[in-house]
């Protein structure tokens, strides 16, 4: 099939993106620049707790910072970080418990709910938001507010989501020094965005040579537990969002005790999928092996099996700069569909339902 955008065709590209997100991609690293300056402005100091473990509590794009934090956590904190994707918050938390509640509009309903039961649990509370009724009680309850800038889709405020909750845990004393990495971090997502840049010619540009690739096709993502995990997780939903499409994600070592299994039917189906291994340096030697072997077995199943590198000298480099490349891919791909990448309109009809439910 004939694809429909020419994506070197500027002036078209952006006629297909109103709501700028095209634009607000090539903010990331600024973004990231200005998270760092926020959150180290910020005042954070809870003498009085002994922290037992960390829980971030969001939805959406305003929870996939805890992802990350929790990814990175795990080989640098000594205690567990958990990322909460509910109303209520687990059972243990509670005066022990660092409680970051993470609503970039403020208004999370879900959030709001966790909010007020870490409060009645005793445990330490951090608000991070532009704004809204999260802000407010906030402010009521005398706690840590860190206020971020708003107009933004959630999704494209990830440098500000992320970077703050990062900089608490090493204010707070629970992971080392973070400057290092998150300069290597931004450096690397500056380079990985000239090379996907609209004005960047396909023939040079990975994102827009991916979402040719993706079209009219089922992406599925897989990424490695403790290192590309959230970027895969990442993928799957800003191809949801942005291109408005069907998306997978999936785990190694995890994937190749159930999923490799479904490989053998139906034929015609498989052939329909893109699958895209994303990679770092950091991942066990034993699941590199296996990603070897994996594509052996079923490369030829599916249409096509990519495997992608992150780029950078630390695991927040590398996990950022797939996960930057799978935000550009994914609004290429809503504009190759003829779709404003912007508008949520299933998400935003599903709140408004649930206001009257």
């Amino acid at each position: 099939m004939e694809h429909l955008v020419d994506l070197d065709d500027i002036e078209l590209l952006k006629s297909r993106d109103p709501g700028h997100m095209l634009e607000a991609l090539a903010g990331l690293p600024q973004q990231c620049r200005e998270g760092v300056k926020i959150a180290r402005e910020q005042e954070i100091s809870f003498p009085r707790f002994t922290f037992n473990n960390v829980v971030v509590t969001g939805l959406g794009g305003s929870a996939i910072g805890g992802d990350f934090l929790r990814v990175y956590a795990g080989q640098k904190c000594r205690i567990p970080v958990a990322v909460n994707r509910d109303y209520r918050l687990p059972l243990f938390v509670g005066e022990n418990t660092l409680v970051l509640a993470v609503s970039y509009s403020g208004n999370t309903e879900e959030t709001l709910a966790a909010y007020d039961e870490a409060r009645n649990k005793g445990a330490a509370l951090v608000a991070l938001t532009s704004g809204g009724k999260l802000a407010e009680k906030a402010k009521n309850d005398g706690n840590p507010l860190i206020t971020i800038p708003g107009g933004l889709q959630p999704r494209a405020a990830t440098g500000y989501l992320f970077i703050p909750t990062l900089i608490i845990l090493h204010k707070l004393g629970l992971v080392p020094d973070v400057s290092e990495g998150l300069d290597d971090m931004i450096s690397t997502l500056e380079s990985v965005g000239r090379k996907n840049t609209p004005d960047m010619h396909q023939a040079k540009n990975p994102a827009k040579q991916l979402a040719k690739m993706f079209y009219n096709k089922i992406p599925v993502i897989w990424g490695v537990s403790g290192t590309t995990e959230t970027a895969a997780m990442r993928w799957k939903g800003q191809i949801n969002e942005n291109s408005k499409a069907l998306a997978y994600y999936n785990i190694l070592p995890e994937l190749n005790h159930n999923e490799i299994v479904g490989t053998e039917v139906p034929e015609q189906l498989l052939k329909e999928i893109e699958l895209v291994v994303l990679r770092s340096e950091d991942d066990h030697p034993r699941v590199q092996k296996r990603i070897e072997i994996t594509k052996e077995i079923i490369g030829e199943r599916v249409s096509g099996f990519t495997e992608i590198w992150g780029e950078g000298k630390s695991l927040l480099a590398r996990m950022f700069s797939l996960t930057y490349l799978g935000d550009y891919t994914s609004v290429y791909l809503a504009l190759l569909y003829g779709i404003d990448p912007s508008p949520v309109h299933l998400i935003t009809q599903l709140k408004n339902k649930l206001v009257t439910a």
